[in-house]
């Protein structure tokens, strides 16, 4: 996505660590949501449907969420799926 396309207006910032925000924005790019990350500027992503913003929440959250969260929601998602069956 070309910088240019992505306006002030249509993005907010947050506050990502510099090494996460490469990763994050690959990440989004392979989802198709359009998002753009320059050298010494913030991430910069178009959100435009609601699935767009759970799959940058989900993406985001792998990268800033405290291990032991990310492991307490996987062992509910185990427990959710063993009670289904």
């Amino acid at each position: 996505m070309n910088p240019s396309q992505l306006q002030p207006e249509d993005t907010d910032v947050l506050g990502i660590h510099w090494g996460d925000r490469w990763l994050i924005c690959y990440r989004l790019q392979e989802l198709d949501i359009p998002c753009w990350c320059e050298v010494g500027q913030p991430l910069r992503v178009r959100i435009s449907t609601p699935k767009e913003a759970m799959q940058f929440f989900s993406v985001v959250k792998q990268y800033t969420a405290p291990r032991h969260e990310l492991l307490q929601n996987l062992e509910r998602c185990w427990q959710q799926s063993n009670s289904n069956s």
